[in-house]
């Protein structure tokens, strides 16, 4: 009864990730990666990054010029004067005259003034910081690429891992519809007293095992539908068009990845921003120890309110220079060298991490394609196996077991033959990635020649 039970659950939740995907939306590779620049909120978000760099980088492209200032104030004043007489106090003494004479005034008056005012030296602070904006933009626009290629990376594991994910569902049902007819077979030879009991019982617990299996495989697909539905922004969920593919010829040379990796690669680029960030603020520290010159002027709109101090208006030039500062200008200075030292060692760094993963990304890729290839004849072994087998089986030439192995191995070498293939295409995303060249699997999948369907 349980076995019955089983069985009939088996039958039923068969045809779910079918049903499942009928309101999916079909999408090949290239559909799929095209809607990910579309829907990506990580995408999105760098390039909010790289424009607010743009605008940063904008700003600083007119340091150097001339500022005006405008300035209005409402003030309310008193104003004491005293003027010496000198050889006339004695005229004045009579007169009840003091000397010195004092005048006072007190006034409300409104000062509009404006003042212009030109850099001519500023010890380099200008061009530091005009080339660490640069810099940050330059990091940004790395960055942003660092994110597709991330994104990118996710989609590849995503999506044919949820094709694999197929296959693998596909495989498990027709084990388990193999040794159902198994099991059926054996339950006539046993009424038939061909077979004995124990001969049947393996076979029930073969197909029971095969039913576990297929359960588990309707509970993978079922997360590789939410990934790749959730990494889309499809609620809906995604039905993946493009199979699992294999070049069976080898990749270009290694060495062709590690050349584009190392021009290429957007960490590289971001941390070569980082570096020429950190030497414009040596520049700007620099800065700090020497003088600037400036040249200004100033204009007074209301001269019958002016302070007899007041100019009518200006023009100069001036220097200024911070004698003593709060901050040790030369510990700064030495601060700033060092964070150029850090970043130059982590770039190093960074392209040894790189070279090593390429390595690695291509010899995992060609060892998925020999293996891919090698499991074509076995595929071709296991299935003429299992026919010869069940002949066998019903003539009582081979037993229970032998076409339960059959089963099973045919069944394991299909799963091997596409784990191959999906182990291909995540290491050839993985050497894309790696070389800088994440967005260009759809023209290796256009020279695929061999697949899985």
């Amino acid at each position: 009864m349980r076995i019955r039970l089983t069985l009939a659950f088996a039958a039923l939740i068969a045809p779910v990730p079918l049903v499942a995907q009928d309101g999916s939306i079909p999408l090949d590779y290239r559909a799929a990666q095209q809607r990910l620049f579309e829907r990506s909120d990580a995408i999105a978000a760098s390039e909010a990054n790289v424009r607010g760099k743009e605008a940063q980088a904008g700003a600083t492209s007119t340091l150097g010029r001339p500022e005006l200032d405008f300035e209005a104030q409402l003030l309310d004043y008193q104003k004491t004067l005293y003027l010496p007489l000198g050889s006339l106090a004695p005229l004045a003494q009579p007169f009840g005259i003091e000397d010195p004479m004092r005048f006072r005034r007190r006034e409300t008056a409104v000062r509009p003034i404006a003042t212009a005012t030109v850099p001519f030296y500023s010890g380099g602070q200008i061009a530091g910081v005009k080339a660490g904006a640069r810099a940050q933009l330059d990091q940004a626009r790395a960055e942003r690429r660092g994110s597709v290629d991330r994104a990118l990376l996710q989609l590849a594991q995503a999506y044919y891992g949820q094709q694999l994910a197929e296959r693998a569902l596909g495989v498990r049902r027709d084990v388990l519809a193999g040794l159902d007819r198994h099991v059926a077979d054996a339950v006539k030879l046993e009424r038939e007293q061909f077979i004995s009991r124990a001969q049947r019982l393996q076979a029930e617990v073969a197909r029971d095992d095969a039913a576990r299996e297929f359960e588990k495989a309707v509970a993978d697909l079922e997360t590789a539908n939410v990934a790749l539905a959730g990494l889309l922004r499809a609620p809906q969920g995604v039905r993946p068009t493009t199979p699992l593919f294999v070049l069976s010829q080898r990749l270009e040379p290694m060495e062709t990845y590690r050349t584009a990796a190392l021009d290429a690669h957007p960490e590289l680029d971001r941390l070569r921003a980082m570096e020429a960030q950190a030497e414009a603020g040596i520049a700007i520290e620099k800065s700090k120890q020497r003088p600037t010159i400036y040249g200004f002027g100033q204009y007074n709109f209301d001269r019958r309110d002016a302070l007899l101090t007041d100019p009518d208006w200006t023009v100069g030039i001036g220097l200024r220079y911070k004698i003593a500062s709060g901050m040790g200008r030369n510990q700064s200075v030495e601060g700033a060298r060092q964070t150029v030292l850090q970043a130059h060692a982590g770039l190093q760094e960074a392209r040894t991490q790189i070279e090593i993963g390429v390595a690695k990304a291509w010899n995992e890729a060609e060892a998925a394609r020999r293996r891919f290839l090698l499991l074509d004849s076995s595929l071709e072994s296991a299935a003429e196996n299992l026919r010869l087998q069940s002949l066998s089986y019903r003539e009582q030439q081979a037993t229970s077991l032998d076409v339960i192995d059959a089963e099973l191995g045919l069944g394991r070498a299909r799963i091997q033959h596409a784990q191959a293939a999906h182990d291909y295409v995540l290491a050839l995303a993985q050497l894309l990635d790696v070389s800088g060249q994440g967005a260009r699997l759809p023209d290796y999948i256009a020279r695929a020649d061999k697949e899985v369907p």
